[in-house]
């Protein structure tokens, strides 16, 4: 069985699901602490007519120090969520499949999700069923496991009776090899393949939020993604 892990983005990118697609079990670290300065946890990219729309969900972190990922609330105050599902009305208008995704796109903005880890699960989950992906998506707060570094991830391993852990090849420098030896866990890498598609407005950008790809291709998209 092959286990991988990521933190649990807002709106993630192609890469994200691709790798998930790799492994049987995909772990989301809910129980790790929120970076303190920006990050993809609370926001990513689109498009419009103007190049990159980046959406940012404010969340509270005033006076309440370094908070784990599930601890974390979202912030409802001001006219944000009207403001970001205006946008992505404005810009996919044209993308031949937004319609068909428009209802959750509207819940996104509009449904009371009191923590940012239940608005990205919801969205994560609702992302890997329209990309036909099979992976089974586990949160690490479940599990009562609150290791940190490779400790964390040879822990996870173990819990779900994993024998080879999934990782990107930048994060070789990051991980404790010998350590995975001596647990009898297999560590194999992969480089993350560049996903291209048909966009709306002019010059192709990378990286956008798997959205994206989604309202744009359709039923095309499951195939794009694992292309090889």
């Amino acid at each position: 069985m092959i286990l991988s892990t990521n933190q649990p983005y807002f709106s993630p990118y192609p890469g994200f699901f691709y790798k998930s697609h790799l492994c049987d079990v995909f772990v989301l670290l809910d129980g790790v602490q929120i970076p303190r300065g920006t990050t993809w946890i609370t926001r990513n990219r689109f498009k419009n007519d103007q190049g990159t729309l980046w959406m940012t969900i404010p969340v509270w972190k005033k006076g309440l120090g370094l908070q784990d990922i599930e601890n974390v609330r979202i912030c409802h105050e001001g006219h944000w969520a009207r403001k970001h599902l205006a946008s992505l009305q404005q810009a996919y208008a044209h993308a031949p499949y937004f319609g068909e995704h428009l209802n959750f796109v509207r819940e996104m903005f509009s449904d009371p999700y009191d923590k940012l880890i239940d608005l990205n699960l919801a969205i994560t989950r609702y992302l890997i069923e329209h990309l036909a992906i099979e992976t089974d998506l586990k949160l690490q707060s479940v599990t009562g496991i609150h290791a940190s570094g490779t400790r964390l991830l040879i822990d996870l391993c173990h819990y779900f009776g994993a024998s080879t852990f999934l990782a990107q090849l930048p994060a070789r420098k990051y991980l404790d090899t010998d350590s995975f030896q001596q647990a009898g866990i297999l560590l194999k890498f992969f480089t993350p393949r560049v996903c291209i598609y048909p966009q709306l407005w002019g010059e192709f950008i990378y990286d956008l939020s798997a959205f994206d790809l989604l309202f744009n291709c359709g039923p095309k998209a499951r195939d794009i993604l694992i292309a090889k």
